[in-house]
């Protein structure tokens, strides 16, 4: 491919990861979910990445027979992978442990948007661990990294980082950014996006060295699982 061919490739490819959570959304808000959910505190986020995900899918058939392109979904490289999420899980978890401290001493900590019961904890529990990994994993580093690698460039920066990774880091982040048309807005967190490109890196950097999308999937849900629960204990206990 010339210069002005990977570009488009690029810009297709960013059109793309950044549709397919705007489908979700748009599906998710065809439902009345006040039955099971009445709170709104977990089925509309989960109809909303399980769609997101079924987008991407039939992309990827496309573009692996078309292009032949991997997307790595099986275990690749186990010894790997597990030393990589063995590392994450300690020093996420140390991290995540002395932020919480230091929020709740600075009296820091955010409410959340709907009544802590059983059910809405269970719920919104249930879709970080079995949908929030899984769905955003397969979208953003899978169908992003291993596209960019292979129709634009596999090349690196340095030892630490590749163009791919990069790429997906970013628009990664750039999907945690709110977008309404009617009217037109534009809602974001400044830290929640620098955030998200931050471990869009490490899960992207553990996808590339382990060949397998498993490890990167297990390390997202338990990061929004730690958090989340974390910010329940909390909320309960003050």
């Amino acid at each position: 491919m010339n210069f002005f061919q990977k570009i488009m490739v690029m810009l297709i490819l960013a059109f793309v990861l950044l549709i397919a959570p705007r489908i979700g959304s748009l599906v998710a808000n065809l439902f009345d979910f006040s039955t099971i959910d009445p709170d709104g505190a977990f089925m509309w986020i989960s109809v909303h990445h399980i769609v997101q995900a079924l987008v991407i899918i039939p992309i990827m058939l496309i573009v692996s027979n078309t292009f032949k392109i991997k997307f790595n979904l099986g275990w690749g490289d186990k010894l790997e992978g597990m030393k990589y999420l063995k590392r994450f899980i300690l020093v996420f978890t140390v991290y995540t442990l002395i932020a919480y401290l230091i929020t709740m001493v600075s009296g820091g900590i955010v409410s959340f948007a709907y009544p802590l019961t059983t059910r809405n904890i269970a719920g919104y529990l249930g879709f970080q661990l079995l949908l929030s990994g899984p769905s955003e994993e397969l979208i953003f580093r899978a169908f992003a990294i291993s596209v960019f690698a292979g129709l634009v460039t596999d090349r690196r920066i340095n030892k630490h980082l590749s163009y791919a990774v990069l790429f997906a880091s970013i628009i990664f982040g750039i999907a945690h950014i709110g977008f309404s048309f009617n009217p037109f807005s534009i809602s974001y967190s400044v830290f929640q996006v620098f955030y998200a490109i931050v471990l869009g890196y490490f899960y992207g950097d553990c996808y590339e060295k382990s060949r397998s999308i498993i490890y990167p999937m297990i390390m997202h849900s338990y990061s929004n699982v730690l958090m989340i629960g974390l910010s329940v204990v909390i909320s309960i206990l003050r």
